[in-house]
């Protein structure tokens, strides 16, 4: 897989608010999450506006964000101490969706996901609290809820700092990031919804905290790292290929010896040790071929573009509206 110069690499939108997650639909719209209580949308002009809670004085932190087809938006909260799942209307009301799942409530939540069946996946990294005390390798209390016709369930426990899942594009299997066990795992999907044969795809070595992940053309996987900015292209052999890095050796050697040391912490991923990215977190494909991979991030305010080597494969909200600037959209 052909490298990716970091000198090629451009950045689309401005003053963005933890654009974490990145989402991309056919009419050239980017969508990112913004802790201001909602989203950022990125018009192809360049053109940028806010669709925010109004509604409450609920202080909702997306770090997910997922499109539904009637304009709506699915927001992951990841509050210090509260979870869920809340839906954002084009009018700006915000309501519960989703916060609590088999008798308990959701504990701060990472990511949601609509695949082509119309279910929604939705991950919670970790039960501890504070959250940094999952930055260790022996992590093991993330899981994944699925919501559909039969309501909502744990369909997958005991995971090591559960990020990102998609369906792949096959939709027979869903593919995980486990962020702190360094790996990326797969679950055979069964006709119920169930996740079965959970099995490793690929392991991570040194540097690489895998968080965001989307499909190419070929159904192979590209993860993003955060802390290191690499962008991993991992293809169905489960071989690794770093298309795309931004890293200080010295910074990563110290991040390192602290999760070596089960001594991780908030300081290792909240400062950008880097020339151009900013603890990127997730990636998409998009533009009119699906041939610019866009990147969200942690701590920058912008979103990193770049020409990929190979073109995505179209997500299940490819083609769908998106939420429309009304009323209670304000400028950015």
């Amino acid at each position: 897989m052909q490298a990716v110069a970091l000198d090629s690499v451009d950045f689309v939108g401005s003053d963005l608010r933890r654009p974490e997650c990145v989402l991309s639909t056919s009419d050239g719209r980017l969508y990112v999450s913004d802790w201001r209580g909602g989203i950022s949308v990125i018009e192809p002009d360049g053109e940028q506006w806010q669709l925010l809670a109004s509604n409450s004085d609920f202080e909702v932190l997306p770090n997910g964000i997922c499109l539904l087809p009637d304009g709506g938006v699915l927001l992951a909260h990841l509050g210090a101490e509260d979870g869920g799942v809340f839906h954002l209307d084009e009018s700006a009301l915000l309501r519960p969706w989703l916060t609590e799942v088999e008798g308990i409530e959701l504990p701060p939540t990472n990511f949601v996901h609509l695949d082509a069946a119309a279910r929604i996946w939705i991950t919670v990294s970790t039960r501890l609290q504070p959250r940094a005390l999952g930055y260790r390798a022996d992590c093991d209390d993330g899981f994944i809820v699925l919501q559909d016709q039969r309501g909502a369930r744990i369909v997958a426990d005991g995971l090591g700092y559960t990020n990102e899942c998609l369906v792949h594009p096959d939709g027979r299997r869903l593919f995980v990031n486990e962020t702190f066990a360094r790996r990326l795992s797969c679950f055979d999907i069964t006709e119920d919804g169930a996740l079965a044969d959970k099995r490793v795809i690929t392991e991570f070595g040194a540097g690489t905290f895998p968080d965001g992940l989307t499909f190419d053309e070929n159904g192979d996987v590209w993860i993003t790292s955060v802390v290191s900015n690499r962008v991993v292209h991992i293809d169905g052999a489960g071989r690794q290929t770093v298309v795309l890095e931004d890293s200080e050796p010295e910074h990563l050697d110290w991040v390192e010896t602290a999760y070596q040391a089960g001594e991780m912490g908030r300081p290792h991923l909240d400062g950008a040790h880097s020339n151009r990215l900013r603890n990127i977190s997730s990636m998409a494909f998009g533009g009119a071929d699906l041939s610019i991979g866009y990147l969200g991030c942690l701590l920058g305010d912008a979103v990193a573009r770049f020409n990929a080597p190979v073109r995505g494969h179209p997500p299940p909200h490819w083609h769908f509206a998106g939420p429309q600037r009304g009323r209670a959209a304000t400028n950015g």
